[in-house]
C-alpha cells in the first residue's frame, strides 16, 4: 500500500477518526502485514496503555452434541437419530463445575447443539441447578436462544427474560460465523439468519446482559462479507454498547462437510494476523479483542498481542468443538502467564466483564 495513503489513514485513525468501509477494503486488499500490525498495535496501546494482557479461567461445557442445524462447518454435532449423541446429566454438570472451581475458575461457557426435544423449562431448570454452585454462567449463543423461542413459541424478549431469572449471567458470541445471509444460507441454512442473531444480542443488551461477539472467517465468505459482518457488529455496539469483546478465529476445515463441498485452504497464521489487525482497526467501539490460541497455537497467539489483541482468552479447561476439527492446543494458566510475560506484557486474570481479579 502506498505510504502516503497509509499514513493519511493511519494518522486519522490514531487521532480518533473512524475507519470507513472503503478504507477497510483498501487496507484489506493493499496493506502489508507490517502496516496492519503497526496501526492495530497503535490502537491497542491507546486503549490499553497499562500493558496488561487479560485472561479468564473457565471451561466450555457443551451440554449436548445433538443438533438439528447440521452446519457444514461443524465437526462436533450429532443428528437427533444418532445413537452416539449425548445430553449431560446434572451430576456430570456438577462434576465439571466443581473441577473448574477447584482450578480457580470463575465462569462456565455453556453451549450446545439445537436439540429438537428440550423445552425452555428444561434450560431454566439447568440454569437454576448450575447457579447453586455460585459460578458465572456465560451461556447460550444467539442461535440457541432463537431456537428456544421457536420451540416455545415465545418472543425472544420473553425467552431472555426467563433465562435471566433462572440464572443466565451473560451470552457468548457463538453462532455468528459470518453475519451475511448468503454465507449463512450456504453453510448453515437451518440456523438463525444474520438479522435474528443481531436481534438476540440487541435484546440481551436491552435487558442488561453483557455479551461477546465472534467471527469465524476463512471459508466461503468474500472480503465484502467480512466487512458486512464487522459493520453489523459496530453498528449494534454504537446503539447498545453491550459487547465486552470481539473474538475472530479462522475456520478449521478438518472433519467437516464443508471441506468436501468447497475448495477451501486452511487460513495461515499470516492470514489470521491480518484479519485480527483489520478487526482491531475497524471496531473502534470495542474495548477488547481476544487472541485465538485455541486455533493458532501459543506462538501466533503471542504475536497477536502486537496485532491488536489485548486479551488471551480462556484457559479452556475443556473444549470440544474446535477439537472435533482436529485442533488440540492446550494451555494451563501458568503457561498463559508465561507466554504473556515473555511477550513483554503483564498477565492479569479477569472476569467476563473485564473486571480484574485482584
Amino acid at each position: 500500500m502506498q505510504k502516503t495513503v497509509f499514513k493519511e489513514i493511519s494518522d486519522r485513525v490514531l487521532s480518533g477518526g473512524r475507519l470507513t468501509d472503503d478504507e477497510f477494503l483498501q487496507l484489506h486488499d493493499n496493506a502489508d502485514l507490517y502496516q496492519l500490525g503497526f496501526l492495530a498495535n497503535g490502537i491497542r496501546e491507546k486503549l490499553h496503555p497499562e500493558k496488561h494482557v487479560t485472561y479468564v479461567i473457565d471451561r466450555n461445557i457443551n451440554y449436548t452434541d445433538i443438533c438439528v442445524s447440521a452446519c457444514k462447518f461443524c465437526a462436533f454435532f450429532k443428528a437427533p437419530e444418532d445413537k452416539d449423541g449425548y445430553l449431560l446429566s446434572k451430576m456430570e454438570l456438577a462434576q465439571k463445575i466443581q473441577e473448574t472451581q477447584d482450578l480457580g475458575g470463575t465462569q462456565i461457557l455453556l453451549q450446545g447443539g439445537l436439540h429438537p426435544d428440550l423445552s425452555l423449562e428444561y434450560y431454566e431448570d439447568m440454569l437454576r441447578f448450575m447457579k447453586e454452585t455460585g459460578i458465572h454462567i456465560h451461556g447460550f449463543s444467539p442461535p440457541e436462544i432463537y431456537h428456544f423461542a421457536e420451540l416455545s413459541k415465545l418472543p425472544v424478549s420473553e425467552v431472555i427474560k426467563r433465562l435471566i431469572a433462572a440464572g443466565l449471567d451473560s451470552i457468548p458470541g457463538g453462532g455468528a460465523e459470518i453475519l451475511s445471509d448468503r454465507v449463512r444460507d450456504s453453510t448453515a441454512p437451518r440456523k438463525c439468519n444474520a438479522d435474528q442473531w443481531i436481534e438476540v444480542m440487541e435484546e440481551a443488551h436491552k435487558q442488561g446482559l453483557r455479551t461477546t461477539a465472534t467471527m469465524m472467517f476463512g471459508h466461503v465468505e468474500t472480503n465484502q462479507e467480512r466487512l458486512e459482518h464487522l459493520r453489523r457488529l459496530r453498528e449494534l455496539q454504537d446503539r447498545s454498547k453491550g459487547f465486552t469483546a470481539f473474538i475472530p478465529w479462522p475456520f478449521q476445515p478438518d472433519n467437516t462437510a464443508l471441506v468436501e463441498l468447497a475448495d477451501i485452504e486452511k487460513t495461515t497464521g499470516y492470514g489470521y494476523l491480518r484479519m485480527l489487525a483489520l478487526s482491531r482497526i475497524y471496531l473502534d467501539n470495542f474495548e477488547n479483542v481476544q487472541a485465538s490460541w485455541v486455533t493458532q497455537g501459543p506462538k501466533v497467539a503471542q504475536l497477536s498481542l502486537y496485532f491488536g489483541a489485548n486479551d488471551f482468552g480462556s484457559t479452556m479447561i475443556e473444549e470440544n468443538v474446535v477439537a472435533a476439527a482436529g485442533i488440540s492446543f492446550r494451555l494451563s494458566e501458568q503457561e498463559i502467564r508465561r507466554l504473556v510475560t515473555d511477550a513483554g506484557f503483564e498477565p492479569r486474570q479477569r472476569l467476563m466483564d473485564y473486571t480484574l481479579v485482584v
